[in-house]
């Protein structure tokens, strides 16, 4: 018997663990609706497996999960879409019809006044994002050679993801929420003052930093977190090529 295409259910070789983690939050909705019910009263983080079966010709979604460092899985049933994608998230919608996982309730003392936010403030690292190694591996591949995470001027408090010294260009990989993406911010409907405040003042700081840097002679490239990253590098590389 053939078994489903590959597409629907197989993960991609080499992943990061970071990338494993982006892909099961994207798939549930946010990383705080992968809560597994224990019978304890306690929860676990879930993550959904895809298998291929021959007897069905089907994928079959599985719930996964550990317990005092043993794994748990749970057969949820067939999902029957074209991606991957789209199956994990089948895989979460089953599991949540049955009742299975529910959404992370929010601490009382957080200051982020829902778990839609603070799932985006917790996927927005300052360094080493996925974006960021992404873009360096391939700005590498072509044979160019950086520093990560410094200040390109020493004096200045502006700390760069990626910087070319002896260009004097210094690359910034901005994530779409704390720097206000035009296209993929959207403003929090709670404690929205405080937001609009925060994310405005975070756009005006890196238009300061723009300025500051070049006053040092230094050129200064924005890559959205969003941005595809071979256009992202070749947009470094352009100006690299500009300023040797």
């Amino acid at each position: 018997m053939t078994v489903p295409p590959a597409q629907a259910w197989k993960p991609r070789a080499g992943r990061s663990r970071a990338a494993v983690k982006s892909e099961q939050d994207k798939a549930a909705g946010g990383h705080h609706r992968r809560a597994v019910r224990l019978e304890t009263g306690g929860t676990a983080v879930g993550s959904i497996v895809l298998k291929p079966l021959t007897r069905d010709n089907k994928v079959h979604a599985y719930l996964r999960w550990t317990v005092g460092g043993q794994p748990v899985s749970r057969s949820l049933g067939p999902v029957t879409n074209t991606t991957r994608a789209a199956n994990l998230a089948g895989g979460w919608n089953l599991a949540r019809s049955q009742g299975l996982v529910h959404d992370q309730a929010l601490p009382p003392e957080s200051w982020a006044s829902s778990a839609e936010v603070r799932a985006s403030m917790r996927g927005n690292r300052s360094r080493d994002t996925t974006p960021e190694r992404q873009l360096r591996a391939l700005l590498h591949a072509r044979g160019l050679r950086y520093r990560v995470s410094v200040r390109p001027v020493p004096t200045l408090r502006r700390t760069a993801d990626i910087v070319f010294p002896k260009a004097r260009v210094a690359v910034f990989v901005d994530g779409c929420y704390w720097h206000g993406c035009p296209e993929h911010y959207r403003p929090a409907t709670k404690n929205s003052e405080f937001w609009r405040t925060k994310i405005s003042e975070n756009r005006q700081r890196d238009a300061e930093t723009n300025q500051a840097l070049a006053t040092h002679g230094w050129t200064v490239v924005r890559c959205w977190e969003h941005e595809d990253p071979v256009s992202a590098a070749d947009r470094v590389a352009s100006v690299l090529s500009e300023a040797l």
